[in-house]
């Protein structure tokens, strides 16, 4: 198996820059003992001009057989010796990928000590792997890897040059060309779609494959238009764990769009006012209320569910009746923002200990969410697909059952009122619906009655007599009666 990538550089920026960002000398050749066999790392060029790296899996088939890879079927000797000839190791597969994984793993993380601002630089990268498989052929390779910045060529092997009556085989020799990628992205890149192209993974798939999946996908996959094909391939086509990936992806997509922009469209339209002083933004008016909210509800301990980029989180630092402040995201991007929009690193140890912020998702219950005070949900319902809602409802109202649960989400009435939005289309690009008042005050009674919280709503922005307010509130107070589920277990 053979991957090579190349650099191309100047005075300012060599090529051989590339040496630091794989910690890999370009002067000497390497070899790395891998689960599958030797990886081999050496440099056919390296100047100031043009560098290429070549990464070279040699498989041990004899090793694979005896892990119990690779095995035929049948007893028959015909299927004894295919579990030693076969095209793995001719063909870049998963198994590549794996040594890819090992071999650059700090360049793939986008680490390099030595040169701390190279990761973060785009360069001209060449990537190219002679024989590829590609279940789906060149039409799938463009699709896989032209929405990712890459201009792709996929050029088909035949199955023999001197028949080529017989046509081409399943193999591809690829190459990637991209001006606006950085190292680590390309690396994330050929980890997930390698074996994906293949449609093969020659190891054991376990639940852990998931989380290798989100962490290299982090970025891109959330956005991918194959997005689900990707998924299933990379993971096996083992429904549960793609159901379950596909869920987390829901809620990255969720956590990844930007706070900023929302607040943007929010405020796209003026508020009426008889002076000429700039209108207070809307997304500012929303935590104005949900602080009131809290405040009025007594809550010491608050949960902010979806915290994104931390303002809210920022907001409930400056008031000290909030003992504890959590903050939950599943973008690990998200949270990091978060920690410096919060200086988490300079602030005191007293302030400190009043605010965490955890990585989970609301597709699944958590046992961290438990014993709260109060959670707020805020501009999130909306994000997630209808089918998926009910999964959030348990998380939240079912399993961690604070006190005091506040939601806010669109009004989809008041949207004639934003005059650059047109008519027909929600305020954001990732809103999956936006509900009216009736919709939304229905689906906050079902939950209720079901979880055993009252509820109440006030309008947040400006309350228009026809349309209603911008922004719905949802102010959910545990009631402990009727279908109280902490006591029904208890009970039990």
């Amino acid at each position: 198996m053979f991957l090579t990538i190349s650099t191309r550089g100047d005075a300012a920026h060599p090529a051989t820059d590339l040496g630091y960002l794989l910690h890999k000398h370009p002067g000497k050749a390497q070899k790395f003992s891998t689960s599958h066999g030797t990886a081999h790392v050496f440099y056919p060029e390296a100047d100031e001009q043009r560098c290429t790296a070549a990464l070279l899996l040699e498989i041990d088939t004899v090793a694979l057989v005896r892990r119990g890879k690779g095995k035929g079927r049948g007893g028959a000797p015909d299927a004894a010796l295919a579990q030693y000839v076969n095209d793995r190791p001719y063909a870049a597969s998963s198994l590549l990928a794996v040594a890819l994984s090992g071999v650059f793993s700090s360049a793939l993380r986008g680490v390099c000590a030595a040169r701390p601002e190279l990761p973060q630089r785009a360069r001209p990268l060449r990537v190219e792997v002679p024989a590829l498989p590609a279940r789906g052929g060149p039409g799938l390779v463009h699709r896989l890897f032209e929405p990712l910045g890459w201009q792709a060529t996929a050029e088909p092997v035949p199955l023999d040059t001197e028949f080529p009556a017989w046509g081409d085989s399943r193999y591809v020799r690829l190459v990637l060309e991209s001006e606006r990628l950085t190292l680590a992205e390309a690396l994330r890149h050929l980890y997930v779609l390698l074996p994906v192209l293949d449609d093969a993974k020659h190891y054991w798939v376990s639940s852990d494959e998931v989380d290798k999946l989100l962490r290299a996908g982090e970025g891109w996959l959330p956005g991918h238009p194959e997005q689900k094909l990707i998924t299933s391939r990379y993971l096996s086509r083992r429904w549960s764990l793609t159901r379950q990936a596909t869920e987390r992806l829901e809620l990255v997509r969720l956590a990844e769009a930007d706070d900023s922009e929302v607040e943007e469209i929010d405020n796209a339209v003026a508020e009426e006012t008889e002076t000429e002083e700039k209108p207070t933004p809307l997304a500012v008016r929303r935590r104005e209320a949900i602080l009131a909210a809290l405040r009025e509800s007594g809550a010491a301990r608050v949960l902010d569910l979806g915290c994104g980029q931390g303002q809210l989180v920022q907001e409930l630092l400056k008031d000290t009746r909030f003992t504890e402040i959590v903050g939950l995201d599943v973008s690990a991007r998200a949270l990091t923002i978060a920690a410096r929009r919060l200086k988490l690193d300079r602030m005191g140890e007293r302030q400190a200990s009043r605010v965490r912020l955890l990585q989970g998702s609301l597709a699944y219950t958590d046992k961290r969410l438990k014993g709260y005070d109060a959670a707020v949900l805020s501009e999130v319902i909306e994000h997630l697909d209808l089918p998926r809602l009910p999964a959030l409802e348990y998380a939240v109202f079912g399993a961690a059952r604070p006190r005091t649960v506040l939601v806010t989400t669109p009004n989809a009435e008041y949207n004639v009122r934003w005059e650059t939005l047109p008519a027909g289309h929600v305020r954001h690009g990732d809103h999956r619906f936006e509900w009216t008042r009736e919709e939304f005050r229905a689906w906050a009674a079902r939950v209720a009655e079901l979880h055993g919280y009252d509820v109440g709503f006030a309008p947040v922005g400006p309350d228009d007599p026809e349309v209603g307010p911008p922004t719905q509130m949802a102010l959910f107070h545990r009631n402990d009666t009727g279908n109280d589920t902490e006591k029904e277990a208890k009970a039990a």
